[in-house]
């Protein structure tokens, strides 16, 4: 007798609806974990909103999309973290959604619906998505722009020729990587025979033009900045040298490989392993796939993690250029591309279950992980208490000074994420290369006064000897001790500091003895 899963029947009748089911239950998920138990921002997140606050058109991180976008999204919430999570997570709905119906096209909507859902098999996807950057924002341009090429190009239809444009504008202004994809697009256009058709309207070149409008101001900084594009992009090593790197790049395919772990398992319990099973099973069918849809799938899905990897391996980067996530945006779609136009739906108990366990386990790991590792005497930045902090130093500035601080300085993380809660939303200083703080200028440290932060782990309040050269009149205060919102067996945070105060203002004598450590 054969017997279907009500899960398989609703991706049967109502694929759409199990996308969007999938997509909405990971995001909310990945919501509320950093909302509920984070006390501070993860990863590079402070970063992104120092630099966000000053909304340049370009710093030493790469172009400003991201930055602005996040900025934009933290004061949208009421200066809330929350904002910029929920930034995170669409950018993931809108990556599912631009995958699907991408793959609607070329597979029908039950395989693309499959495409999409072994996708949350693939770690790039689900753990590392509330650090917002770059690489967050990347993935639903990415993908939309592989969808809005395929609709101009692979279906004809040449009222995409403009919005693919525009979003490949946009990728530009959010990551050089996007240079990767503009060079396969042109690549694929000018190799594939029945790509090579497009090119013979005006629309190919209406869209370069739009898109030189849309980077222009940034290329225009670009071409101003000290450091400029061509040394970060171009700073490779030797011929020779790279001929040595085989098992750095290996390294690098082993990291793609390891992301996609959860698919992998998908797809050898669908396979019957590693106990095959000849119960009746059903099918999900589709119609055949066109020769040029199956070129376009395994060429998008193979050759940007290639050109990532090996761009990596030529700057010397430990990571696939521009993160994993970007590269592997079709990795569903090839598996299923490649399984045939019937995919035999056996075991479904177990590998819906798999699917559920990968949706579920890893939020359930990471909030284990917030209340084991402290215990283990290992250090989690999430776990810094960044509101009680910013609010102590600005408090304590603006007591000393009857001024709101403006600007924070030392250590970059430090400084950061007191930047990100104090109420006067102050600037952050990179002391040890100012030049890549330009908001900040030398006079406004004199004019406006600072606060000085750095880690330490004594009760002397001694700074790190490259403060010192930096701000050699600094007077240290009693360092501030902190307790994580999981403390476990880890020392207390304590926090050096110091005030320069703004110039003419005297320094009373007893400041430092208003603070206990």
């Amino acid at each position: 007798m054969l017997y279907v899963s009500i899960f398989v029947e609703l991706l049967r009748s109502r694929p759409s609806l199990a996308v969007w089911l999938a997509a909405l239950a990971q995001a909310l998920l990945w919501l509320l974990v950093p909302a509920l138990f984070y006390a501070g921002p993860p990863g590079d997140v402070p970063d992104v909103l120092a630099v966000g606050h000053e909304f340049q058109l370009g710093t030493y991180l790469g172009p400003p999309l991201a930055f602005w976008l996040a900025e934009l999204a933290f004061d949208l919430a009421g200066r809330s973290m929350i904002g910029v999570y929920l930034l995170s997570q669409i950018c993931v709905i809108v990556t599912y959604w631009a995958v699907f119906a991408l793959a609607r096209s070329i597979v029908g909507a039950q395989h693309a619906a499959l495409a999409v859902l072994l996708m949350v098999g693939i770690a790039a996807f689900t753990v590392p998505t509330p650090d917002f950057g770059p690489v967050v924002l990347t993935m639903p341009l990415w993908a939309i722009i592989l969808l809005h090429y395929w609709r101009a190009v692979g279906e004809g239809r040449r009222g995409y020729w403009l919005p693919l444009a525009i979003e490949i504008g946009l990728l530009l202004l959010t990551t050089y990587v996007g240079l990767i994809l503009v060079g396969l697009l042109v690549l694929f256009t000018v190799a594939n025979r029945h790509a090579r058709a497009a090119l013979k309207s005006y629309d190919p070149l209406i869209s370069g033009l739009v898109i030189a409008m849309v980077i222009g101001p940034h290329l225009v900084w670009v071409a101003d900045w000290g450091e400029g594009l061509g040394p970060m992009l171009l700073r490779l090593r030797r011929p020779e040298a790279v001929a040595g790197n085989f098992i750095a790049w290996a390294r690098q395919i082993a990291l793609i490989f390891a992301a996609h772990a959860g698919l992998i398992v998908l797809v050898a319990l669908v396979a019957g392993w590693p106990w095959p099973r000849h119960d009746p099973a059903p099918v999900i069918v589709r119609p055949a796939v066109d020769p040029l849809a199956r070129q376009f799938v395994y060429f998008f899905a193979l050759a940007p993690a290639f050109a990532g990897t090996f761009m990596a391996v030529l700057i010397g980067g430990s990571m696939p250029v521009g993160g994993i996530a970007p590269l592997v945006i079709l990795s569903g779609l090839l598996v299923i591309v490649v399984a045939g136009d019937g995919i035999e739906f056996s075991r479904q108990h177990v590998v819906i279950a798999a699917w559920f366990g990968l949706l579920i386990i890893p939020p359930i790991m990471t909030i284990a992980a917030l209340v084991v590792l402290p215990w283990l005497n290992i250090d989690l930045k999430v776990t810094y208490p960044a509101q009680a902090m910013a609010r102590f130093f600005s408090e304590s500035f603006e007591r000393r000074t009857n001024a709101p601080l403006r600007i924070v300085t030392g250590d970059p993380r430090t400084a950061a994420l007191i930047a990100l809660g104090a109420p006067s939303r102050p600037s952050v200083f990179l002391s040890a290369t100012p030049e890549r703080s330009p908001w900040v200028k030398p006079d406004a440290i004199r004019t406006e006064g600072a606060i000085v932060v750095w880690p330490t782990t004594d009760t002397a309040g001694t700074p790190p000897a490259e403060i010192k050269e930096h701000f050699p009149e600094l007077v240290p205060e009693v360092p501030r001790a902190f307790e994580r919102s999981v403390q476990g067996r880890l020392p207390l945070l304590r926090i050096g500091w110091g005030v320069i105060r703004p110039q003419g203002q005297a320094v009373p004598s007893a400041a430092a003895g208003e603070q206990k450590p």
